[in-house]
């Protein structure tokens, strides 16, 4: 059960819904009773199909850019496009970082990045931030 509630903490974090899977996986490690690479599995797993969502929800979202409703102001998406112009594809790999990470993600949806070049690069950058938060609950000294 345990897993399952990093894997959904990890999810829901990864959309654009607040949550702190970090702090769930340091906890379930300093505890000591878990499996390292399924707790970072499922993190990952979590946290990778949570931004799937994002990029969905980016390839859906422009369609309603011209309703009085719409929260992203169109000096917001030229900023967001000039940016992802600029850095491309490869800016996905910091998908991983608060606050810009997961509008980045919708970003990457909102270009439509290809679907296998999107899964690999943020897979990437979420995979290796939980290896760090793991290298760091467990202790640099411990895995040397």
């Amino acid at each position: 059960m345990a897993y399952i509630t990093l894997f959904f903490t990890a999810f829901f974090s990864a959309t654009l819904l607040p949550g702190s899977s970090e702090v769930i996986l340091t906890a379930m490690v300093a505890k000591g009773e878990y499996l390292l690479w399924l707790l970072w599995l499922c993190a990952t797993l979590g946290n990778v199909l949570g931004s799937c969502v994002n990029y969905w929800l980016g390839t859906q979202v422009m369609r309603f850019k011209e309703r009085k409703w719409f929260p992203v102001s169109q000096k917001n998406i030229d900023k967001a496009t000039a940016h992802f112009e600029k850095y491309g594809v490869y800016s996905l790999l910091f998908a991983w970082l608060p606050i810009v990470g997961d509008p980045l993600t919708v970003v990457g949806g909102i270009f439509k990045v290809r679907w296998w070049t999107f899964l690999w690069i943020v897979s990437l950058g979420k995979g290796a931030r939980y290896l760090v938060v793991l290298a760091f609950a467990l202790g640099l000294d411990t895995l040397v």
